[in-house]
């Protein structure tokens, strides 16, 4: 995920959302939409109109989020662990 951040980071919003439509990761859907969501809560929080050509990323970022811990079974009775890690996304216009 951090790859793709990388690439769209410090660009205005329509250049962002351009470049991921055309990136074949799976994960350019979630980084587009949480742009957006972005964009638009903050088109919520003001009463004014914006032009979103004329917004910027000003942050972006993915830290880490819990792990789910199971386990799995192997030979002799034993467990191994299998941690499933999940992502914090936060994009900021």
């Amino acid at each position: 995920m951090r790859r793709v951040i990388n690439l769209v980071r410090d660009r205005s919003v329509p250049e962002a959302v351009a470049i991921l439509d055309y990136m074949p990761q799976k994960v350019t859907g979630v980084v587009e939409k949480t742009i957006r969501s972005a964009v638009y809560n903050l088109m919520d929080q003001h009463d004014e109109r914006f032009d979103e050509g004329a917004l910027k990323l000003k942050e972006i970022r993915a830290d880490e989020g819990p792990t789910f811990q199971r386990h799995q079974a192997r030979a002799r009775g034993r467990a191994a662990p299998i941690r499933k890690r999940t992502t914090h996304l936060k994009a900021l216009p």
